[in-house]
């Protein structure tokens, strides 16, 4: 009997197991009959004059409905190519497609940046990675890399809203606190933001924004904190711990705010199920035509 009931807890144990992280996407993020199929486009992004020396990918996605005629809203990804992959959880372009075809979101554009790369210089030797640095930096460089490298060349195209409402922002991890610290420091320029399990952590000062938040003015900005139960714990601190200590200051101080939290760990599994919903709330009273 003894043997019989262990042998039960290790298959329910077993079961819990599985089913932690296994989150799957739902129907707003597989193709469907009938819906415009957008246009992304591959660039290359070698001038910067906020990151000299830097060079980077960059993908922009156009809703097969732009015409231009009326300026279209703006969605900026950290480390675009992630998130552009539509082998991936988040499967972006066609989430667009879907729910701008059914006018749950207004006509956007996307904008799928990779984080800078300092080409190697001897040969032989690797390029290093400028990521942390742009993308952990509490500072507004990151924001005016973005406001004075990118929008030039995208407004050269593209009618592009000047309303900071019409403007979101997202990112994974590091790029998580970088979409916080954007809309933070220019309020004027973008006031939403979605975060995937984002590093309110002490890479470069990130766990210093609760108090910050509490102690500061309130600002116009609209954020979505997503994070999961087996999130990292390092020298770094709490992944977990950070957000909640974020959703907490964000309560405190009348933020329009939504916080989920799961049972996954350091990925965009969960994120990328919910995203269409993520998007939903964001873009919930905003004009759709």
């Amino acid at each position: 009997m003894k043997i019989r009931n262990l042998l039960s807890l290790l298959g329910m144990l077993s079961m819990v197991c599985n089913a932690a992280d296994d989150y799957q996407i739902g129907p707003d993020s597989h193709r469907k009959e009938a819906v415009p199929v957008g246009e992304v486009t591959k660039h290359r992004f070698i001038e910067s004059k906020i990151y000299p020396g830097t060079e980077r990918d960059y993908w922009i996605y156009v809703p097969a409905q732009y015409d231009g005629s009326k300026p279209a809203s703006l969605m900026v990804f950290q480390d675009g190519q992630w998130y552009q992959n539509i082998r991936g959880h988040s499967r972006v372009p066609i989430v667009f497609d879907n729910l701008i075809h059914s006018g749950e979101i207004p006509l956007t554009i996307g904008l799928f940046i990779n984080p800078g790369v300092i080409p190697a210089a001897k040969e032989g030797a690797k390029p290093r990675r400028n990521r942390s640095f742009e993308y952990d930096t509490l500072s507004d460089q990151y924001a005016r890399f973005l406001l004075e490298d990118m929008m030039p060349i995208l407004k050269r195209e593209y009618n592009i809203t000047d309303d900071p409402e019409g403007r979101a922002i997202c990112g994974i991890s590091s790029g998580g606190i970088c979409a916080w610290t954007v809309a933070w420091q220019r309020p004027d320029a973008f006031r939403k933001v979605i975060s995937y399990v984002g590093s309110f952590t002490n890479i470069r000062g990130g766990h210093h924004y609760p108090a910050l938040i509490r102690k500061t003015e309130h600002k116009p900005i609209r954020v979505f904190l997503q994070d999961g139960e087996n999130d990292l714990d390092n020298l770094h601190g709490s992944w977990p711990l950070g957000n909640r200590q974020m959703a907490a200051a964000l309560k405190f101080s009348g933020y329009d705010f939504k916080f989920v939290m799961g049972d996954g760990g350091h990925n965009g599994k969960h994120g990328g199920a919910i995203f269409p919903d993520m998007l939903r709330w964001l873009w919930r009273d905003y004009p759709k035509k």
